[in-house]
């Protein structure tokens, strides 16, 4: 059952997205890993290479349902919310896999390092919106409810 968020259209929700680019590796590769799952404009800062966009709640709808497809609701609201910060929160994909097309959350630091991704809203109870809307509480890895930002 999907129950739509009346003030969803009113929500202010900014997405900022990063991964270094290593001397080995292929800046191509990493666009398409963090493509793969957010649909941004990418830019390469220069002082450390790095790649990073910016979106907003639309840049979220293929990891909305990646999740689903990956059936990984259940880690990914526990990473979401264990990475809460003030309105914002903070996670990691990591990039090899996310290049395939797949979801990983990695548990440390990854040599290459990551995709990092950090989601933040006007105050804590959209960001709450937003998490339950990605990865909601689920019995027997189906979601209790469903909510249509």
């Amino acid at each position: 059952m999907n129950v739509p968020v009346t003030n969803a259209s009113k929500m202010n929700v900014s997405v900022k997205i990063s991964a270094p680019v290593n001397p080995t590796e292929m800046q191509e590769k990493i666009e398409k890993a963090i493509s793969n799952f957010f649909p941004v404009k990418l830019k390469l800062q220069d002082e450390v290479p790095t790649l990073v966009g910016e979106g907003d709640l639309e840049s979220l709808r293929t990891l909305h349902l990646r999740l689903r497809e990956e059936r990984i609701l259940d880690t990914a609201r526990k990473i979401f919310l264990n990475g809460i910060e003030g309105d914002t929160t903070k996670f990691r994909l990591n990039k090899q896999v996310a290049y395939i097309g797949k979801l990983n959350f990695p548990a440390g630091k990854e040599s290459l390092g990551s995709i990092h991704v950090e989601i933040s809203a006007q105050n804590l109870s959209e960001l709450f919106l937003v998490i339950d809307w990605l990865a909601p509480e689920t019995i027997d890895g189906k979601p209790v409810m469903e909510i249509d930002l």
